[in-house]
């Protein structure tokens, strides 16, 4: 399925659905509206799912890597070959991801969409790799469209694939070091917001560092001159291959009539490419959480989408996707496992 074919997929929640939900929802045995946003999150699953009883009963997070051209400019603190070991960390169940996956019994797929590195065939590693890491857009644009394309529809086959398969929620997630630095020039190309506005320290950078940054932002978007009427120059001129590979997995999701969890900056950044490219996606995600990289709230505003949860995260893989999953369910279960008033023979408070 290429991009063209799921944009054409994709329709705004089912209304009857979610009317059927609210009136069901406005009759649980609570006082109206007690348990908030878990009620939204029930009444939105049916939207999605077209189903009053939506289920979740398979999970499944993408952790998308890839290297970046422009840790050359001194962006990250640590060097671009973590990228690789990390990839070999996910893979032995030893990183964050694995351990807040298994804790909202999640699997969690290992992609190699532009990886720097030429891995064997490995046990857990899915291989789709579109190019080595991207180039460093101070320089030129950071991918080709070609290639940007490629990444798009590696993530839209992703979620074809798991549908296919019986997974009926997806969160995405990221690895790649320099990340950040791509997903503050994406939403200082659509925000038209200052550089520093919208970039943070990442790693953990030092001042030096965040100067070096800032100022490697601003030279690719001076030399890039990327378009925010069309968001895919923006992604190629100064995006990165899991941030398109993202986009492509939230463009599926929503064509496929599932939820995408997001994660962080980086998971916003691609979901965002999404939303610039057809609105109606937005409808089908759900924010996991607010990072403390200041650009992502931005992002959200952007998309119109309020964070679940709000932990001072900043790591990425997908674990506050993992997160998001877990309120999402609960929001399911309150939906379809609670009684009613007349189902739980309760005397109405509106009777009284």
């Amino acid at each position: 399925m290429n991009l063209e074919q799921a944009l054409a997929m994709i329709e705004p929640l089912d209304a009857a659905s979610l009317q059927k939900a609210q009136e069901r929802l406005d009759r649980l045995a609570i006082p109206r509206g007690s348990l908030g946003r878990l009620l939204d999150i029930g009444r939105q699953m049916a939207g999605i799912t077209r189903q009053l009883k939506p289920r979740i009963s398979r999970k499944r997070i993408f952790t998308l890597a890839a290297d970046h051209g422009v840790v050359a400019e001194g962006v990250s603190a640590f060097p671009k070959e973590v990228t690789t070991q990390m990839v070999f960390n996910f893979l032995r169940g030893g990183a964050g991801i694995n351990v807040l996956g298994r804790h909202a019994g999640a699997e969690v797929q290992v992609v190699d969409i532009g990886v720097d590195y030429d891995f064997p065939q490995l046990e857990g590693l899915t291989r789709r790799k579109v190019a080595r890491g991207t180039r460093n857009m101070t320089r030129e644009p950071a991918m080709t469209r070609d290639e940007t394309m490629q990444a798009i529809e590696v993530g839209i086959e992703l979620v074809r694939e798991a549908v296919a398969e019986g997974v009926d929620i997806v969160g995405t997630g990221d690895m790649g070091i320099g990340n950040t630095t791509p997903s503050s020039a994406i939403i200082a190309a659509f925000s038209g917001l200052p550089v520093e506005s919208v970039t943070s320290r990442g790693t953990g950078i030092s001042d030096a560092g965040l100067a070096a940054k800032i100022s490697a932002i601003k030279r690719a978007l001076a030399l890039n001159q990327p378009d925010p009427r069309d968001p895919i120059d923006v992604l190629a001129k100064v995006g990165g291959l899991e941030i398109a590979g993202i986009a492509g997995l939230v463009i599926s999701a929503a064509a496929h009539r599932i939820p995408a969890v997001i994660d962080g900056f980086i998971s916003t950044a691609g979901a965002l490419i999404a939303c610039e490219l057809n609105p109606v996606i937005s409808q089908y995600l759900f924010a996991a959480h607010l990072s403390v990289e200041k650009g992502h709230r931005v992002m959200l505003e952007r998309l119109k989408l309020k964070p679940l949860l709000d932990l001072d995260l900043r790591l990425g893989e997908g674990t506050g996707a993992a997160l998001g999953m877990f309120i999402v369910e609960a929001g399911v279960k309150v939906l379809t496992e609670m009684l009613t008033f007349e189902e739980a023979q309760v005397t109405d408070g509106q009777q009284i």
